[in-house]
């Protein structure tokens, strides 16, 4: 299984460099989710990553810049889908100069993910929300049942998001995700390292792979 982290969507103290740190502890893939940052201040987050990380970051935003860091993925958003034509321009561009950057994108009812066509040849996709909110402010609306059943239909590799934390791993493997995407249970720890070696070590308890 996947296991992924999304970046904190506000401001945290020396957020590249424990992202680097995380990466030294074995993560593979991390979403830069920075909406509301300029390029130039997205070029400035990046730098502070050590260059041999940079193919496993995937960008939510600015996509050029995954040419420019040689990034390893960039995550389309519901904007970027909507504006069609400049997103194929876009991504035909990028792909010249990376042939092989992956593409992602997020759902957020069984209905998308079943009737979407693979347009743009995703490498997984995100499903939200799954898992009840860690921090209250929302509830999943699936049930296992529907959700398994979608998964079996479904020809994308589809990634739990929402809620997603320590306990869901058991839960989400019986489902059958292909991943798990963490984001608050990492960055409202106290320690955001130490919350992701146990994942990590759940993980291993489980006898399940980490890709």
């Amino acid at each position: 299984m996947k296991l992924i982290v999304i970046s904190s969507s506000s401001g945290i103290e020396n957020e590249a460099q424990i992202v680097t740190q995380l990466f030294e502890a074995g993560l593979e893939t991390f979403h830069l989710r920075k909406l509301k940052l300029s390029t130039n201040q997205m070029k400035k987050f990046i730098k502070q990553i050590p260059t041999h990380f940079h193919n496993r970051i995937y960008i939510h935003s600015h996509h050029n810049l995954a040419s420019t860091f040689k990034l390893g993925g960039i995550h389309l958003t519901s904007t970027h889908k909507k504006k069609k034509f400049q997103t194929w321009l876009s991504l035909k561009l990028i792909r010249l100069k990376n042939p092989h950057i992956k593409i992602t994108t997020s759902f957020r009812t069984i209905g998308q993910l079943l009737e979407t066509d693979q347009k743009y040849h995703y490498s997984y996709v995100f499903l939200s929300p799954i898992f009840d909110s860690i921090t209250s402010k929302f509830q999943s609306g699936f049930t296992e049942h529907s959700l398994h059943s979608a998964i079996q239909k479904t020809k994308f590799d589809v990634i739990a998001r929402g809620g997603v934390e320590v306990s869901s791993i058991e839960k989400a493997k019986k489902i059958d995700f292909k991943g798990l995407a963490f984001y608050s249970s990492i960055w409202k720890s106290k320690d955001p390292v130490v919350e992701f070696n146990k994942i990590v070590e759940k993980f291993q308890e489980l006898n399940i792979p980490i890709e």
